[in-house]
């Protein structure tokens, strides 16, 4: 009985207790919960063997000014609603018409002073891709390997062929003129004065790249490039090449990488970030850590940028890289140097 009627008296305290509080303090309030990323972009303009005593602070803020420029042009895209395959595009092609970086306008020079240029794009929804090796004369091969992966039966063209299906499929053409800028022609008489090596007078490969994923969860890679200065016999990187240097598969992740090509064909570096992220359950970081720490083992250099469907993004490299990224949450990152955050 007395137990009862203690339990009657702290039922009766608890209403009253009850009846004092506020009414909007009875309900539990949910906690704030972080605002996920709808969409994000990650660009690269190229690793190697960077310094900040090699670079100059008025060619920092003009390599900085750049990468703006083009994250700038992806992320609208995407701020827009549009999809990851033209933010990839987008940011690609700024970088391909800028002449700081080794790409369309800036592409480095061949042992026989020719520019010869590699580009590639995937598309995550359906692992459509397109790509380009080779081409002398088309303006932006980004756009070029775009509408081969569109409008072609084949998913890889080289050389007078790949120009010949720009020119067919009205891709904008260009004169050599366009693509020879005169730094580019004394690092190749450099390499040739000084007997450098089979190729490249820096190490810096400037390479340029962009993934993404858009509101969708889809993810695209795009990535560009001139190759090494002083390359011969037609000689082709992992850029243009699919499951190398460029990969996209929304079930896992969109990845470009720049550096020696030789040694990311070898390690099929893109599709191994991807295939980690897959079937191991690896974060993007963690995936693109091992496999460059791979590359690196072998001899190789460079550096990747990773994307995945949730908005994750990463950046992995030996050395330094030209990198930005932005996303849906207010994210804007410009860097170059190793030990930038």
């Amino acid at each position: 009985m007395v137990a009862s009627a203690v339990r009657v008296i702290l039922a009766a305290l608890a209403l009253l207790a009850l009846a004092d509080v506020p009414a909007q303090a009875k309900e539990a309030q949910p906690m704030a919960k972080p605002h996920p990323v709808r969409w994000s972009i990650a660009i690269h303009g190229g690793a190697g063997t960077m310094a900040r005593d090699k670079l100059p602070p008025e060619r920092q803020a003009a390599y900085r000014a750049a990468l703006g420029h083009a994250l700038e042009a992806g992320a609208a895209v995407l701020r827009s609603g549009g999809s990851a395959l033209d933010a990839v595009e987008a940011a690609a092609v700024v970088l391909e018409d800028d002449p700081h970086f080794n790409a369309g306008r800036g592409a480095v020079f061949t042992y026989n002073g020719i520019n010869e240029l590699d580009a590639a794009i995937m598309d995550g929804r359906n692992r459509a891709a397109g790509a380009v090796a080779g081409v002398t004369h088309t303006k932006n091969p980004v756009r070029l390997a775009r509408a081969v992966m569109e409008h072609g039966p084949h998913v890889f063209l080289s050389g007078a062929g790949a120009d010949e299906f720009a020119r067919e499929h009205g891709v904008e053409q260009a004169s050599p003129d366009w693509f020879a800028t005169p730094e580019r022609w004394r690092q190749l008489q450099e390499l040739k004065t000084r007997q450098l090596g089979w190729f490249d007078v820096d190490l810096k490969y400037g390479t340029v790249g962009a993934v993404a994923v858009d509101g969708q969860g889809h993810v695209a890679a795009a990535t560009s490039t001139g190759g090494l200065t002083g390359k011969r016999w037609g000689r082709i990187g992992d850029s243009p090449v699919i499951g190398a240097g460029t990969y996209a598969d929304d079930r896992a992740c969109a990845v470009s990488a720049t550096g020696t090509g030789e040694f990311f064909i070898r390690e099929g570096a893109a599709h191994e970030i991807c295939a980690r992220m897959r079937l191991l359950g690896e974060a993007p970081q963690a995936a693109a850590d091992k496999v460059i720490a791979e590359i690196a083992g072998m001899g190789g250099e460079g550096g990747v940028i990773v994307a995945a469907p949730d908005g994750r993004t990463a950046f992995a490299f030996t050395s330094g890289m030209f990198r930005a990224r932005a996303d849906s949450r207010g994210r804007h990152e410009v860097a170059i140097f190793a030990d930038e955050p």
